[in-house]
């Protein structure tokens, strides 16, 4: 696995530099005690409430850092990866940010947090300090854990006692109520990869077709190993695991949390899978999706669920400094509003039945169908692999709408797959290609000349798409078939198509498309695939016509 870092003993301070740097001006200050001691603390902080300390191993990144400023934390303290940090770093944090009021530590309950937060904490007592500890321990994978892990749950603490902390709260009230939300806080992660340190050689325990619910925040292993199936499939058994266990009744927040490498569009479908699923009814507001208590690359999420009252409810939604944590929004549905209808003038002509028309669009779209695996594995050697799955989406939208098309009106009909393409094909090519028989539509309404028409939808498609012949695209087989199809008929322009095709095969330079990003050595000797399917659909509409005629032929001889 490989990973961005200089050496990796210094990658936890030029992180946490990283964060200082980019910060508003005269938001977050860090101890002159590198590299031993890490304390991140709030710039501004006077001493005049009680402090909130956090921290732990780096590698949660935004956590915990991220969440120091006015509202949330008054410091982190950082270990160096997945690493508790020493007593003596969190007695530094204790002694640089407590004030008469005292500070609240929240600690994740793993050993050497517990122990590290913990002496500290009795250390600082002896010294005249005001210190309470509060430990989150919200994973609920191992049920029959005596003492469960803290994951992302602890984030609502930091929230909730940062917020009673500015409010000016004492010290024994803040770590009561922080204590009790932690006891109604719960949480369950799931990973289809397990994460890989810097520097260090990575060895996932897990196949290639496996996931693992419950693991931890480090890596460490889960409760149960899965087939990897349908996102929700696996967040409908979170939803199980996590009803099952809900401390009370009433309203919950949801917190959403991506454990470091899932993609946004994975993310967002996955808030829709949670909030379809049976927790749902539940969840009064929602945070995230979003990356808040990450385990380096790990490729999973977590959900955590806390009850609210009056006072959780407006401590979470209170708006705070730093921008790692993300507002609870109100749980709702998604909005939809009505599309707009048509404007005058581009109303499609009505249905018109024409079976030699139908003959001819719908064997083209069936052989562009046929023809998907086919495009799309010329396309894998020069582009991005989906010509021909977007060709063939482009072709079952006609076929779909193939009864409602004015097919006695050719005019008409090139209008109505102009418009079927720019919905249903997608991508530049349907762009194009909806342009391409959008103005020939309007050319043929003018003219009645078919071929004339195509040629004036090409140098529209030409104007606006830039390419021209030479340029390895599908013009190099539709530019010289029309030229042919105006002087030649059908069958010349199906010879002209295929030649422009097979003579993309030896250009190795593209100047348009995907195709232009890729060097000479992948270009050389792989024909265009949009410029294959030219040529196949010129060739099937000869080929149905031949047929047509020998049928007409073979009917006269018998009259």
């Amino acid at each position: 696995m490989k990973h961005f870092f200089n050496r990796r003993e210094n990658i936890v301070t030029e992180a946490l530099d990283g964060l200082l740097q980019t910060s508003r001006p005269g938001m977050l200050a860090r101890l002159d005690s590198y590299p031993d001691i890490k304390v991140i603390l709030r710039a501004d902080w006077d001493k005049s409430r009680v402090a909130v300390i956090s921290g732990g191993g780096a590698g949660h990144e935004p956590s915990h850092a991220g969440f120091v400023g006015k509202g949330m934390l008054t410091a982190a303290v950082s270990g160096e990866i997945f690493a508790s940090p020493s007593v003596d770093a969190v007695l530094t944090a204790i002694r640089a940010v407590t004030g008469p009021e005292g500070c609240l530590l929240v600690v994740k309950n793993y050993t050497g947090d517990r122990l590290n937060f913990g002496l500290a904490a009795e250390r600082a007592r002896a010294k005249g300090f005001k210190v309470e500890m509060v430990i989150v321990a919200d994973d609920i994978a191992l049920p029959d854990l005596a003492q469960p892990r803290g994951i992302a749950g602890t984030l609502f603490i930091h929230k909730i006692a940062g917020f009673l902390a500015e409010r000016g709260d004492a010290l024994e009230d803040i770590a009561a109520k922080a204590a009790a939300a932690a006891r109604e806080i719960v949480s369950l992660g799931v990973s289809l990869s397990t994460c890989s340190i810097p520097g260090q050689a990575h060895e996932s325990r897990l196949g290639a077709e496996e996931g693992e619910l419950g693991l931890g925040i480090h890596g460490e292993p889960g409760a149960e190993r899965f087939p990897v199936q349908a996102s929700g499939k696996i967040v409908g058994v979170m939803a199980e695991r996590l009803a099952a266990v809900l401390p009370g009744t009433g309203d919950y927040a949801l917190l959403i949390n991506n454990l470091g490498a899932v993609p946004p569009l994975e993310m967002s479908l996955i808030a829709h899978d949670v909030l379809a699923s049976s927790l749902a009814d539940r969840v009064k507001f929602v945070v995230g999706p979003s990356p808040m208590m990450t385990a380096l690359n790990m490729n999973g999420f977590s959900l955590s669920l806390i009850r609210l009252d009056a006072e959780r409810e407006a401590a979470l939604v209170s708006s705070v400094e730093p921008h790692a944590w993300v507002p609870p929004v109100v749980r709702h549905g998604a909005n939809i509003v009505p599309a707009p209808a048509p404007v005058i003038g581009e109303a499609l002509a009505p249905a018109s039945p024409d079976p030699f028309t139908e003959t001819i669009v719908t064997a083209i779209c069936q052989h562009l169908v046929a023809l998907e695996a086919e495009l799309n594995r010329l396309d894998a050697r020069t582009g991005d692999g989906d010509t021909g799955s977007t060709v063939a989406a482009g072709a079952r939208g006609i076929l779909s709408q193939i009864k409602s098309l004015p097919l006695a009106d050719t005019a008409g009909t090139l209008a109505a797959i102009g418009g079927s393409l720019a919905t249903s094909m997608g991508g530049s090519s349907g762009v194009l290609l909806s342009i391409f028989f959008t103005a020939a539509a309007k050319a043929m309404a003018g003219t009645g000349n078919l071929p004339g028409a195509l040629s004036a939808g090409l140098d529209r498609m030409t104007f606006y798409g830039g390419a021209g012949p030479g340029d390895r695209t599908m013009v190099d087989a539709l530019d010289p078939a029309l030229r042919a199809l105006a002087t030649g008929g059908i069958a010349a322009a199906a010879r002209a198509a295929r030649a422009g095709a097979t003579a993309t095969s030896a250009m190795t330079k593209a100047n348009a498309g995907r195709s232009s990003y890729v060097g000479e050595r992948d270009l050389d000797g792989v024909a265009d695939p949009g410029a294959i399917a030219v040529a196949e659909t010129f060739e099937i509409v000869a080929t149905v016509l031949s047929g047509e005629q020998a049928r007409g032929e073979a009917s006269f001889v018998a009259d």
